[in-house]
């Protein structure tokens, strides 16, 4: 079979590193990009979800007790990992927005590490990368990095320029999104913004080709994503089938339970070095752990 070029399909992800719903959804994601490797650019715009000019909370801690039910909420229709405490609401996006994209003038391996930490501060860790040390150092010890050089670009103002754009682009969505069905726990409905726009909800996957677009917004099942891209390019999607799970935690460092259980067959190694959330554990490979300051006390970590 004859497949498309990869210029022919374009994928933005619309996401925010500190984001509950894209966190649960990178099972998916993950499969979605392991089948379309090589085959399609995947972009990803940053939508500022805790932005600068939002009001401060009048009680912190009353905040940090709403939100941390809400996550708890998130997690336990996602699986996906939480802290087991939440030290506070990220008081802005705009940091860990800023080193993720930094990365990504690093290579694609290092931009996936560093944005997977990022996400990790606040849903493994419960202290999120809301400054630009705390960003930085959530980055600490990823293969291959150059933390000088991401340090220099994160501050840059190119960088910061194309954050903006994102959170330009992401507050220009397309009407697909402005009213969904219902039916699930987030369907992806475009969010009202203070100005009287919108903004996608996060996560939402726009995939654009020559001759049109789908939008996914919310959180879907891995087919809902794959429909779309059999829709706009036939015969474009590879599923790659499960990897033995030795193989994928030397892929990718760093596995949920419900990223074992989409992407994996088999038993983990015994090496795996275990890490307790609360609500199941992270798996880390051992180089990943010797770095990773959900693995390592703080004090050796520097922080």
């Amino acid at each position: 079979m004859t497949h498309p070029p990869a210029a022919a399909l374009e994928v933005v992800e619309y996401t925010d590193p500190l984001c509950p719903w894209a966190w649960g959804s990178e099972p998916a994601f993950r499969k979605l990009r392991a089948a379309l490797a090589g085959r399609v650019r995947w972009r990803r715009a940053y939508a500022i979800l805790f932005d600068h000019d939002d009001d401060p909370a009048p009680d912190p801690a009353a905040e940090t007790a709403w939100y941390s039910r809400y996550v708890a909420d998130i997690s336990a229709h996602t699986q996906a990992p939480r802290a087991v405490r939440l030290k506070r609401v990220a008081a802005s996006s705009w940091p860990a927005s800023l080193v993720a994209k930094a990365a990504e003038l690093q290579g694609p391996e290092v931009a996936e590490r560093v944005l997977r930490r990022l996400r990790e501060s606040v849903f493994v860790l419960g202290d999120p990368a809301d400054t630009a040390a705390l960003a930085l150092s959530a980055a600490r010890g990823v293969p291959d990095l150059d933390p000088g050089r991401l340090a220099v670009d994160a501050a840059s103002a190119d960088v910061r320029e194309q954050v903006r754009a994102d959170r330009a682009e992401a507050r220009r969505p397309v009407p697909e999104v402005l009213s969904v069905p219902g039916g699930t726990p987030h369907p992806g409905a475009a969010k009202e913004t203070p100005d009287g726009g919108h903004r996608y909800a996060l996560p939402t996957l726009l995939f654009r080709a020559p001759g049109g677009y789908r939008a996914v917004p919310g959180r879907r099942p891995y087919e809902a994503y794959a429909a779309a891209v059999e829709e706009l390019c036939p015969g474009l999607l590879m599923d790659p089938g499960p990897l033995p799970a030795t193989v994928a935690l030397e892929c990718h460092r760093s596995l949920t339970e419900p990223e074992r259980g989409l992407l994996t067959e088999g038993e983990l190694p015994s090496y795996a070095v275990r890490v307790e959330t609360g609500n199941g554990p992270l798996w880390l490979h051992p180089e990943e752990a010797a770095v990773h300051p959900a693995a390592i006390p703080q004090a050796d970590a520097g922080l």
